[in-house]
């Protein structure tokens, strides 16, 4: 892809503004239902309850695999609903915004409120080259730069590599307080997120204990690995892509960079994650509650035009293609794009 500087960006600034496009949606879309919001919640964990019955009862290891995908996707929903409380958008409520947060991440390992403030920072500059907080590009000094290890991880075990990410993101631990990533005042939010995660800990420590680790094995790990991968796949996805722009400096702002997302069809799975695919609404104006990110997108289609972006490729092909191809952008320069960094070197 071709670089241009700033200066002939300036040229390609959006033909519409951000009021535009509040004007285009709806105000029920910005309406959150508790009611609504609530039963969501209820469905998941309902269902979750029921996944574990139906293993329970049938406990043959064919089933497990079946089980395993099912669940972790479950968990994966889950964390969807939370994704709404952190943004504010489950309900009206800051307390139970927060209640639901913490119990729908902490049963996922999630610190809610250290997820919270570093996803803050990430809408707060997408599409920023060096500030955005969430699969951002790595700039071709800085993947020369890289050992061993985060290369790995970052290039070819994508997939797995949010558990990382919360012990040692771009800014810090989302489990510790750091000046990285909280502000002074923000201390006390982390710390009582963590301590839900270290009594979860105690909770899970307690049933390895009780039942030995072939039970959390089959009924807590697998599954647990299985939302990682969803995470990791549909986070990638919604920002990785060849042809996505990247800004930097003053070329970047709100509006345009928040266009710099797409959004995905997941097929049947997408009623099952609460259409968290839908994403560019939900970037534009991230308190919008999920069930209402449709009719937004609806609405705001005809005035992006070109400016929105959705993929109809099958997700799996995607994410190869994508994770195959998108390595680095390049040290300077505005817009610029994901490719192949110029000497290539091989994983050693």
């Amino acid at each position: 892809m071709q670089t241009v500087s700033s200066s002939s960006s300036r040229s390609r600034d959006l033909p519409f503004s951000l009021a535009d496009v509040r004007k285009a949606i709806p105000d029920v879309c910005f309406q959150p239902s508790t009611a609504r919001s609530l039963a969501y919640c209820a469905w998941d964990f309902g269902v979750v309850a029921a996944l574990y019955a139906i293993a329970a009862t049938i406990d043959q290891w064919w089933f497990y695999p079946i089980f395993w995908f099912a669940q972790g996707t479950m968990f994966w929903a889950l964390f969807v609903v939370g994704h709404d409380c952190g943004h504010g958008s489950f309900s009206k409520y800051k307390w139970l915004n927060n209640l639901i947060g913490h119990i729908t991440h902490t049963v996922i390992l999630v610190p809610f409120h250290g997820w919270r403030i570093s996803h803050r920072t990430h809408h707060s500059n997408t599409g920023h080259v060096e500030n955005d907080e969430s699969w951002h590009p790595i700039v071709e000094s800085e993947y020369k730069e890289m050992g061993f290890l985060v290369r790995l991880i970052r290039f070819y075990a994508p997939l797995i590599a949010y558990p990382v990410y919360l012990f040692q993101g771009k800014r810090g631990s989302h489990f510790i307080p750091n000046k990285g990533l909280f502000k002074p005042s923000e201390y006390k939010d982390c710390l009582t997120s963590t301590t839900w995660i270290v009594g979860f800990l105690g909770f899970l420590g307690w049933l390895t204990y009780s039942y030995g680790f072939e039970f959390f094995f089959k009924f807590y790990f697998v599954p647990y690995l299985g939302f990682v991968v969803w995470l990791d796949l549909v986070t990638y996805l919604h920002h990785t892509e060849q042809d996505i722009p990247w800004y930097r400096g003053d070329d970047w702002y709100f509006l345009k960079g928040a266009l710099s997302t797409i959004d995905r069809d997941y097929g049947f799975i997408n009623w099952i994650h609460h259409d968290i695919g839908t994403h560019v609404a939900h970037h534009v104006f991230s308190n919008m509650p999920h069930y209402r990110l449709k009719m937004a997108t609806e609405a705001i289609k005809p005035l992006l035009g070109d400016y929105y972006r959705k993929s109809d490729v099958n997700v799996i092909s995607a994410f190869f293609t994508s994770s195959s191809t998108c390595y680095t952008a390049p040290d300077e320069g505005s817009p610029v794009y994901y490719g192949l960094p110029k000497q290539k070197e091989q994983l050693s």
